[in-house]
């Protein structure tokens, strides 16, 4: 067994400083972005683009075919995956339904979608119809963002056990919702009904692969989501959860007092909460270059592989997985993962939900002293906090993710 460090909310913590912290699948990227030598590169391409001010530029377009080979048959949905609202699909002997309630429609056949949008979508769409568990009934349907984006969404419900809670999943950056797909049917084994949507740049929603604009669409979209998902089930007990940038954009909306009272905890794994500048000046450039060159990517940055779990296998299909991004980190993106964090770092006091922080002491990601702080420096009076010597930052694809899970569940239970 490995050793464990829990800390009860009346038990006494100090944080120091916050050190570098990245982000799900951006370690090393974040931090080549940031270092002297990329930004030295990125003032020369600066200056270029001052001499041509008034000529057209464009950033580095990620293309079709970077989409690994396996993905090329789901370019176009077949007959089957086609969606009309309220519609449902049927496979073999099997009905797999799509609910129309639980969130507006967009038609994806009435607007023009974006080749790689569409190939990423009829991927996510894919997992879902194939996905034949007689214990979970899967369900996907779309929303419509105020700003016109369309969400892809997703969720597990158990078949013959009741439900008693609500769990809205929040994946990290650069992954989809799909990959919890385990961690969502544990769940439905014990009683609660799963929601996870993929938030822009992801998975089956809008947006250039792995490229943030800004991480506050994602918590406006989760805000709307939650407020759709608790609609749809009155009376239901919510919890949410979040890995590592998905962490962030949860804790973020639960700043929001109207978020907040209404869910009955959070549950966050090696949160991304206090990423820090290698130095200062890049504070005040961050903002000019993601300005000028939001989608810019630094080949430096480039990191294929990371190792972000110890089980060989899980790190495999991680990185063979045509829906997770592995190319190098956008410009624009690691600004925002700046500016989340700062909003947080100057906002922990305020943070008044109960709350369960999970990290690995091994972390390579994002770093434990964050959650620590985390933990020490929030209002909330019901506060958790477990460390687990030498894990590393994708804990629910550790090889010990069974026992990570069911510390989860348990923590749920017991608020419910």
């Amino acid at each position: 067994m490995t050793t464990e460090a829990v800390f009860k909310v009346n038990e006494a913590t100090s944080s120091s400083q916050a050190a570098l912290i990245l982000t799900s699948g951006a370690s090393g990227r974040l931090n080549a972005l940031l270092s002297l030598r990329a930004w030295r590169s990125l003032m020369i391409l600066i200056n270029a683009f001052v001499l041509i001010l008034l000529l057209p530029f464009r950033g580095r377009k990620r293309t079709v075919s970077s989409i690994t080979s396996s993905s090329a048959t789901a370019e176009k949905p077949t007959k089957d995956e086609k969606q009309e609202s309220g519609g449902s699909h049927r496979k073999g002997g099997a009905v797999v339904r799509v609910p129309a309630t639980i969130l507006p429609w967009k038609s994806t056949a009435s607007a023009t979608v974006d080749p790689e949008v569409a190939t990423r979508r009829s991927l996510s769409i894919r997992h879902v119809i194939r996905d034949d568990d007689e214990n979970s009934s899967r369900e996907y349907s779309f929303f419509v963002t105020s700003r016109g984006d369309t969400v892809f969404t997703q969720s597990w419900t158990p078949v013959s056990i009741k439900i008693r809670g609500l769990v809205v999943l929040m994946h990290g950056l650069n992954e989809h919702s799909g990959r919890y797909n385990d961690f969502a049917k544990q769940l439905n084994a014990n009683g609660y009904k799963v929601y996870a949507m993929d938030w822009t740049g992801h998975g089956g929603t809008d947006g250039l692969h792995g490229y943030v604009h800004s991480l506050d669409y994602a918590v406006t979209d989760l805000k709307s989501f939650l407020k759709k998902v608790l609609m749809e089930n009155p009376g239901q007990r919510c919890f949410c959860f979040g890995h590592s940038t998905g962490a962030a954009i949860v804790l973020k909306a639960m700043l929001d007092p109207k978020v907040e009272t209404s869910v009955a905890g959070v549950v966050l794994t090696s949160p991304a909460v206090g990423v820090q500048p290698s130095h200062p000046i890049f504070v005040v450039l961050a903002p000019i270059v993601s300005f000028l060159l939001p989608k810019y990517q630094i080949s430096a940055a480039y990191k294929k592989g990371l190792p972000v779990c110890r089980d060989p296998e899980a790190l495999f299909t991680k990185y063979s997985d045509p829906l997770v991004y592995t190319g190098p980190l956008r410009v624009r993106t690691g600004y925002e993962i700046l500016r989340i964090s700062t909003f947080l770092q100057q906002n922990l006091r305020k943070l008044r939900v109960p709350f369960f922080v999970l990290h690995g002491t091994a972390d390579n990601v994002t770093d434990p002293e964050g959650s620590q702080k985390l933990y020490a420096e929030a209002a909330s009076t019901d506060k958790t906090i477990k460390l687990f010597d030498g894990f590393l930052h994708d804990l629910l694809f550790e090889p010990e993710r069974d026992d990570i899970m069911q510390d989860i569940i348990e923590w749920m239970n017991q608020r419910l």
